[in-house]
């Protein structure tokens, strides 16, 4: 399939793993270049080395906590400055605490 996002910049938070994690992979599969980030490095480094495998994209691997503003800025900032713009942003962070569906 063909989306139009080839050359494309996307942002995906919480990458590392689910949702985010496929998020990227998806991106990278439509030929956009992502930079991807997690508080976790070794998940964020796995991450980013299976979809530069399965995808041969280009992918910037920036450890960050999406609670602190700081990380947030430097996550934006660094990826801006390395790929020159940004298109896409997916604020995948966070989440609701495990537990029941009805609670």
């Amino acid at each position: 399939m063909d989306l139009g996002l080839k050359g494309k910049v996307a942002l995906v938070a919480g990458a590392s793993q689910g949702m985010g994690r496929a998020s990227a992979l998806g991106f990278a599969r439509e030929g956009a270049k992502v930079a991807i980030c997690a508080r976790g490095e070794a998940a964020l480094n796995d991450a980013a080395a299976m979809i530069r495998k399965e995808t041969g994209g280009e992918v910037l691997a920036l450890v960050a906590d999406m609670s602190k503003s700081e990380d947030i800025k430097k996550f934006v900032n660094q990826s801006a400055e390395h790929f020159g713009r940004l298109d896409i942003i997916v604020n995948n962070a966070g989440g609701p605490p495990p537990g029941e569906f009805m609670k």
